[in-house]
């Protein structure tokens, strides 16, 4: 579902921060070569995600969802100095092309590929996180979310894409529907849950931000 006409959509685009060169091409050759390129975060939520990133200036990073490694270098631009980014997936095809383009990009050396579970794999990060964005399977979003919650410094952000899932969340909803119940119940939980405030940006397929008090 487009939330924007085409037109306003475009002129969205063209008024936001260019792409870097790096991305244009790692957002080509997506587009040429893996199944589900519309997964990719794009142009405009990417400078969005760099934009917050770089508010947030975070020492450390964790993205539930690597992809083709898009968002992952969007993230990067607002790193500390020395700061780290974990981010995790499940697709042992995707490492090495997400590696080609980390490798050709400032932050090699500070970003860390974590191949497997998400629900087995963030326990084992001995780390704080300042940011975190999960973009992985919508049916584990809350128990991310509650994983995640208490290794965040205070005032550390989590972003959740995909929230309005094409519009779903305002349908009836088909009791045979797993995934939208739990986008539901997810934004439900973001709204209410007294550790976070919350706000969701109908940016692109829905955007929320939280931040951790």
């Amino acid at each position: 579902m487009h939330f924007l006409s085409d037109e306003l959509d475009l002129y969205v685009t063209q008024h936001s921060q260019d792409e870097p060169e790096l991305l244009t091409q790692l957002n080509k050759e997506t587009y040429q070569k893996i199944l589900n390129p519309r997964m990719l975060s794009g142009h405009f939520q990417g400078r969005v995600l760099s934009m917050l990133s770089k508010i947030i200036h975070p020492t450390n990073i964790l993205e539930i969802g690597t992809y083709t490694g898009y968002a992952t270098l969007c993230l990067a631009e607002g790193l500390a100095e020395n700061g780290t980014i974990d981010t995790l997936d499940i697709e042992e095809e995707l490492v090495d092309f997400q590696r080609k383009y980390f490798d050709r990009s400032e932050w090699s050396s500070q970003i860390s590929q974590h191949l497997g579970d998400a629900l087995e794999i963030i326990p084992t990060l001995n780390k704080k996180y300042d940011l975190v964005f999960i973009d992985a399977d919508k049916e584990n979003y809350i128990n991310y979310f509650h994983l995640i919650v208490p290794m965040m410094n205070k005032g550390g952000i989590i972003l959740s894409d995909n929230v309005l899932w094409s519009g779903k969340v305002l349908e009836e909803l088909n009791p045979k529907d797993i995934t939208t119940k739990i986008i539901l119940e997810y934004n439900q939980l973001l709204k209410n849950d007294p550790r976070v405030e919350t706000v969701l940006l109908p940016i692109r397929d829905g955007l929320t931000v939280s931040r951790v008090k």
